[in-house]
C-alpha cells in the first residue's frame, strides 16, 4: 500500500493577512480542495494507494460535505489531545484543546502527530517551565497517540532529527518511535521521516541513499511499519522517491515554492501522478 498525505498547516490564511492562500474565500477552502481533487484520484485503485487530507480544525466540516460517494480522499486532524471525552467522566471540559473524539465526529479517518512543528512547540513550552528532557515531548505524543487510536482514528507520526541531533540520528529516531509508540495499536500506522536539518529555504535535502539508510533503519526498529518520507513530497524528487523500496509513499505541503508560492490542487494532483507514474 502507498500512501500519500497532505498537510495543509496553515494554508488557508489569505495573503493580506500575511499568508498564501489565494484558492478560495476561507469559508469554502477546504470544500475547494477536495472538489478539485476527488475526481482525478478516483482513478487509482484505493487497495494500492490512499490519499489522506490533513486540514486545520475550521475547514473539516466544509471539507467532509464536498466529498462525494465513495471519494477517494479522506480526512485527518492535525494532531489531537492527549486526553479524551469519555461517557460518565469528562464530556467538554477541553478549552483551546481537539480530543479524538470531536475529530472523529468531525468526519476524520485520520490524525497527523509528532509533525517537527508541534514537536518544537511542545518542547518550547516545556523547556519554560524547566524540562528539557526530549523524552518528555514523546511521553506526550505517545499519550496522543493512543488517544486517537482509541478512536480508531489511523495514526501519521511523525519523526526525525535536528541539525544538532543528526551526528546522534540513531539513538534519536530509536526513542521517538520506542516511546512515542511505546504500547500503542501500531494496526494502520505510518511513520514520516522528516529530516528537519535540512527542511527550510536554502538548505540541502537528503540524497536517495540517505533516506533509503533512514527507511531501512525505521523499519527496522519499528518491526516493519510503512514510511513515507516527511520532508516534502514534490513533483522534482517524487520519480526519485518512488524508486526507493523502503519508502512506501510521501507527505505533501506546498506546492509551489518560486513565485506565487501556495498549495494548488492541479500542481497537488500533478506530484501523485509524478509519484506514482501515471
Amino acid at each position: 500500500m502507498k500512501h500519500i498525505f497532505l498537510n495543509l498547516k496553515r494554508f488557508d490564511l489569505p495573503k493580506a493577512y500575511g499568508g498564501v492562500n489565494s484558492l478560495a474565500p476561507l469559508q469554502e477552502w477546504g470544500g475547494q480542495i477536495v472538489r478539485e481533487t476527488q475526481a482525478q484520484l478516483q482513478k487509482y485503485d484505493p487497495k494500492q494507494v490512499e490519499f489522506v487530507m490533513y486540514l486545520p480544525e475550521a475547514h473539516l466540516l466544509n471539507a467532509a460535505a464536498a466529498r462525494c460517494e465513495g471519494s477517494a480522499v479522506k480526512l485527518g486532524s492535525q494532531s489531537v489531545y492527549r486526553e479524551d471525552a469519555a461517557v460518565g467522566g469528562n464530556f467538554g471540559a477541553f478549552t483551546s484543546n481537539r480530543p479524538a473524539g470531536i475529530v472523529k465526529a468531525l468526519g476524520c479517518e485520520s490524525t497527523i502527530i509528532g509533525h517537527c512543528e508541534e514537536r518544537r512547540d511542545k518542547a518550547g513550552v516545556l523547556a519554560e517551565a524547566g524540562v528539557t528532557d526530549p523524552a518528555a515531548v514523546n511521553r506526550l505524543l505517545n499519550r496522543e497517540v493512543k488517544a486517537a487510536a482509541a478512536r480508531g482514528l489511523q495514526v501519521l507520526y511523525c519523526i526525525g532529527e535536528t541539525s544538532e541531533e543528526q551526528p546522534n540520528w540513531q539513538e534519536v529516531l530509536r526513542s521517538q518511535i520506542e516511546i512515542g509508540l511505546d504500547g500503542a495499536d501500531r494496526n494502520g500506522a505510518v511513520i514520516a521521516y522528516e529530516p528537519v536539518w535540512a527542511i527550510g529555504p536554502g538548505k540541502t535535502p537528503p540524497d536517495r541513499a540517505y533516506i533509503q539508510m533512514i527507511a531501512q533503519y525505521i523499519k527496522e526498529v519499528s518491526g516493519g511499519m510503512d514510511v513515507v518520507y516527511g520532508g516534502g513530497l514534490k513533483v522534482d524528487n517524487a520519480e526519485m522517491l518512488a524508486s526507493i523500496p523502503e519508502v512506501d509513499g510521501g507527505l505533501i505541503a506546498l506546492t509551489r515554492f518560486t513565485g506565487e508560492i501556495g498549495f494548488y490542487p492541479d500542481e497537488y494532483l500533478e506530484i501523485i501522478k509524478t509519484y506514482l507514474g501515471f
